[in-house]
């Protein structure tokens, strides 16, 4: 495994770590913050593409972005929020916070958290439970899918993209085919076990450049619409998984699969 990425709030930039617990949810903090709108709508760059550029990282305790710290509130005051369409509550995070997000992207947010009572059950092969995420616990890829679509794309007189722009959680490498992932329905990495949940079907983020929140495209769905439309609609790229049994994976463990499609 090459890489582990955390987004501790929804639809913003996230960072690497060099190992993490991993939750019934996913990585941990993974997610479990969002932006919402006046109705309680969640952010995403789908709309909000400037969503990209804002990088905040937990420390100590409090969430840390562009030279301000800011306490997050573990439980306190609940909102409604909506998550397409599953609909839940959130842990208001203050003014302070809504303030500085507010000004960043010019528009009125709050900022929420995951209530500590939070079930929220996903769907797919494989169900579990999820914070604010999309739909599922983790995002898989491995570096040959994206060294496969690149080179596509690099035939098609285009230029090739980062893997950042398809947000995993989890990346892998030594797999010498792509889509690997794909195939995959069981597997260990460190002391945790995970489980297919369903392929990810890709919207328009992955023509975001991630460094600057500015849209990009077409590429990368030009491209992957020629060889990867799902029959359902859309387009895929990476395996969305469940966690079946928690504890905590680190950069360069092996992943061992105990269970192929």
């Amino acid at each position: 495994m090459s890489d582990l990425v955390v987004y501790p709030v929804k639809g913003c930039g996230g960072y690497s770590v060099a190992s993490c617990a991993v939750e019934a949810t996913g990585l941990r903090d993974d997610r479990m913050m969002m932006l919402v709108d006046d109705d309680g709508v969640f952010l995403s760059q789908r709309k909000v593409p400037e969503m990209a550029a804002l990088r905040p990282s937990l420390v100590d305790s409090a969430l840390s972005i562009g030279g301000e710290s800011f306490p997050v509130v573990l439980d306190g005051p609940r909102v409604p929020v909506v998550v397409h369409v599953w609909h839940g509550s959130g842990v208001d995070q203050g003014d302070a916070v809504a303030e500085y997000f507010s000004a960043a992207l010019g528009r009125s947010v709050r900022l929420v958290r995951t209530p500590p009572d939070l079930r929220r059950v996903t769907t797919g092969e494989t169900t579990g439970l999820v914070g604010y995420a999309d739909g599922n616990a983790l995002l898989v890829l491995s570096l040959s899918s994206l060294d496969g679509l690149n080179e596509r794309i690099l035939e098609h007189g285009g230029e090739p993209v980062p893997m950042n722009r398809f947000r995993p959680n989890v990346v892998v490498s030594g797999w010498p085919e792509p889509h690997t992932e794909d195939r995959v329905r069981r597997a260990a990495v460190g002391d945790v076990e995970l489980a297919y949940a369903k392929d990810c079907v890709r919207c328009a983020v992955p023509m975001v450049d991630q460094e600057t929140g500015v849209k990009a495209g077409p590429e990368p769905i030009r491209t992957l619409a020629t060889y990867r439309r799902d029959p359902d609609g859309g387009v895929t790229f990476g395996m969305k998984a469940q966690v079946t049994r928690t504890g905590t994976i680190s950069v360069g463990d092996k992943v061992d699969v105990l269970d192929w499609a």
